[in-house]
């Protein structure tokens, strides 16, 4: 390899482009990539622990839950501060205008809170292994809708990931929900199987609309851009979040909660204050990944950290990690094992057609 990186694949679902925003040598590089891998796998699992920490010492406000998810949005101006992005071209001219852009945004602002809400009710109602194995569907979910939205192809392999990822959340689903934290009900379980398979399927179509804006209507990808969004959507969705907080009236019971926090007032808010934290670190772990690599690289990680989390609920909460979740581990390793596959198949493909071109030969494809 040489002493400077390769410029970077994105894929964008109709056509490739290399990024040149950064030139590291490869060391650098795969040291950064590897500090992105480390923050986003951290920050996802801590948080999901977090989250059921919160519920388990006596926490109950779902709104609450819900905002601290994108409530530390402040964080995201230290990067985008310290690593300005490199002035790049646009994919083509004429991108919308900032109002249009302000209405995308608030747009998907309001889905991002959708989709947190629906990320609280499940952990409520699941145990953090249960709840983080259904989560693994959203690699799925984004075969699925990358396909109608960012026409992205879907090959056997790709196929095979959703097909093993469905067949682990259907055990999951009629798993005896005997490790459901304690006074949850059957039907309480449902309801929580049924918000975060919900949520996962909304992520992943907020995804794959992130990549669409990109495309249209941004019609760049560099890293302020990628910040800037994340940041403008999470001031939405807070405050959407922090609006159905009061319309619903829990607002109204705050004081109680951390008063009868079992860990006491100062680990209430340290827990909130913490939660929030570490979903920013996760966030930076995401938007570096997607600015380094690609999103659909950034999603495939974020899978791999929905495996590490059931191992480390078993460690702090003592979870039950029977033979159904065993299976549906396994099954969900397997489907990701399938989706980087085939990336890495398409990665390959890219760079021989480089490869040849650069000999000046021409270039072909498999059934040459």
């Amino acid at each position: 390899m040489p002493d400077v990186q390769d410029p970077i694949l994105i894929n964008d679902g109709t056509s490739t482009e290399f990024s040149t925003l950064i030139k590291l040598n490869r060391c650098q590089w795969w040291l950064v990539v590897a500090l992105n891998i480390f923050f986003l796998i951290c920050g996802q699992t801590a948080a999901v622990l977090l989250g059921r920490f919160y519920y388990d010492k006596g926490g109950s406000s779902t709104f609450m839950a819900t905002i601290v998810q994108t409530a530390g949005f402040p964080i995201l101006v230290i990067p985008l501060l310290l690593l300005p992005s490199s002035p790049r071209p646009s994919i083509t001219s004429n991108p919308l205008s900032w109002k249009y852009v302000s209405l995308i945004y608030i747009g998907l602002g309001i889905v991002l809170a959708g989709d947190d809400l629906l990320y609280s009710v499940g952990l409520l109602y699941l145990s953090a292994s249960t709840y983080s194995l259904i989560c693994a569907t959203q690699l799925a979910f984004n075969a699925v809708f990358s396909f109608f939205i960012n026409s992205q192809k879907l090959t056997p392999l790709i196929l095979n990931s959703v097909v093993v990822l469905s067949f682990s959340a259907s055990l999951l689903a009629v798993n005896d929900g005997s490790d459901a934290p304690s006074g949850v009900t059957k039907w309480q379980s449902v309801i929580g199987f049924l918000c975060t398979l919900g949520a996962s399927a909304l992520y992943s179509l907020l995804l794959s609309l992130m990549q669409l804006t990109f495309e249209k209507a941004l019609k760049k990808q560099t890293f302020s851009v990628v910040v800037e969004m994340q940041i403008c959507t999470s001031i939405v969705a807070t405050v959407v979040s922090i609006a159905g907080l009061f319309l619903s009236g829990q607002w109204k019971n705050l004081g109680a909660e951390m008063a009868s926090f079992t860990t006491g007032k100062a680990s209430y808010v340290m827990t909130l204050v913490w939660t929030a934290v570490v979903w920013q670190v996760n966030s930076l772990g995401v938007v570096g990944l997607i600015f380094l690599v690609s999103s659909l690289f950034s999603n495939v990680i974020s899978t791999v950290a929905l495996a590490v989390a059931p191992i480390a609920s078993v460690i702090a909460f003592h979870d039950r990690m029977n033979g159904v979740k065993v299976i549906a581990m396994l099954q969900a390793l397997w489907g990701f094992a399938s989706y980087i596959y085939q990336n890495y198949f398409d990665d390959s493909k890219i760079r021989r057609s480089r490869a040849q071109t650069a000999a000046g030969e021409v270039p072909c494809d498999s059934s040459c």
